[in-house]
């Protein structure tokens, strides 16, 4: 495989792009800082097919990003191929609003190979090409110019071993016929609104202790205007305000600004500054939360008794077995919430009673729910009993 030096002109980058635009898949890598930015900072961006691999420097003076971004998210013929690749999907929505498509994750795909649920690259290349990753570089500032060859060498080692992986796990997948299972997951990761923070259910992601609509109206407001803030000066939530407060401060609201010296959490200043004049103004406009919007009691057990509790943890067991038979991840299979649904008596849009699913384990899982399954010890191992007629799919 060729190893170009870092590419810091948009003429060396077309030629690259074009060459690239030629091949049946490419790998993506990106190296970012965060920890004091809202948006992620883009430092190196890395590319490779079988033939070559090179680093682009986004800092670079001058340098035009779109023949990248034009092969990645308007290319339909390349295959991206990424590793647990959230944070770099995201990069290439906040620059383009759509996903690389087609897209290709390998931490999912090791999940239909039972190689673990969320398996760490290097551990995946260890397993499959049997070598060790240099980790030196790892946590190096990476927005600190100029690069150093270690630096560059490892950025693009993680793209030239991507490439190497994704055709044995790709023969893999063939051989065992599990190359379907992935489409699902594969469109889900596709969408763009898994990467977008909207402002209007930001509220979500905060624990509160409480369920009342006034407090949750006032979460709402209070998130909205915080991710709002935190856009706006590109810092971090939580260095705008943590959650801790923001729950606090939902359920006791201060009186006026000038209550605001008095929260634990934040700074005197707020009593007189424009931020807590604006956070003020936020609580002001807060109203009720909608009953459309109320959040379930217990999300992940809506409707579920004691009785139905025992059943969900019986479908939990009954998973562990069959993937472990089938040597497939239990999460791809199926999820907890799923699970759940399907104790509490939910049997309409389940994935897990559909395709591929069904017929590794929403057949068993239905069985056991309604009485046609049961477990039982023969010789010291649990196995599974029919206990009437099987069922007829």
């Amino acid at each position: 495989m060729q190893i170009h030096s870092l590419i810091t002109d948009t003429e060396s980058l077309e030629k690259l792009c074009e060459r690239l635009a030629r091949s049946d898949f490419v790998a993506v890598d990106t190296e970012f800082m965060r920890e004091n930015t809202y948006w992620p900072d883009l430092c190196l961006l890395q590319v490779a097919s079988r033939e070559e691999a090179a680093a682009i420097d986004p800092k670079a003076e001058g340098i035009d990003l779109a023949p990248l971004l034009e092969l990645l998210v308007n290319n339909e013929e390349v295959l991206k191929v990424f590793h647990a690749g959230g944070q770099d999907i995201e990069i290439v929505v906040n620059l383009t609003g759509r996903t690389p498509h087609p897209m290709f994750d390998t931490q999912v795909a090791a999940m239909a190979l039972g190689l673990g649920e969320q398996v760490g690259y290097s551990n995946l290349v260890e397993s499959l090409l049997g070598r060790s990753l240099d980790k030196g570089a790892r946590f190096t500032d990476w927005a600190r110019r100029p690069l150093d060859k270690r630096q560059i060498d490892y950025a693009i080692g993680d793209v030239t071993h991507l490439a190497e992986l994704f055709p044995k796990m790709l023969d893999r997948l063939m051989k065992t016929g599990r190359g379907a299972w992935l489409d699902q997951e594969m469109e889900r990761i596709s969408d763009p609104a898994n990467y977008l923070n909207d402002p209007a259910t930001s509220w979500k992601k905060v624990k509160v202790q409480s369920r009342k609509a006034e407090v949750l109206g006032r979460l709402k407001a209070l998130a909205a205007w915080r991710e709002v803030e935190a856009r706006s000066k590109n810092l971090p939530r939580g260095r705008i305000m943590k959650d801790e407060t923001l729950a606090d401060v939902a359920m006791h609201p201060p009186a006026d600004q000038d209550a605001l010296g008095k929260v634990r959490g934040l700074s005197p200043a707020w009593r007189t500054n424009d931020i807590g004049g604006r956070m003020i103004e936020a609580l002001g406009h807060a109203r009720p939360l909608p009953p459309d919007e109320m959040p379930a009691r217990d999300e992940r057990s809506p409707g579920l008794g004691r009785e139905g509790a025992l059943v969900a943890d019986l479908l939990k067991l009954l998973l562990k077995i069959r993937a472990r038979e089938s040597n497939v991840a239990p999460r791809l299979v199926a999820r907890s919430e799923e699970l759940e649904l399907l104790a509490a008596g939910r049997r309409e849009g389940l994935s897990i009673l559909e395709g591929w699913r069904y017929e590794e384990f929403g057949r068993d899982a239905l069985d056991l729910v309604e009485g046609r399954l049961a477990f039982a010890i023969r010789n010291g191992k649990l196995v599974m009993t029919r206990t009437e007629v099987e069922s007829v799919s």
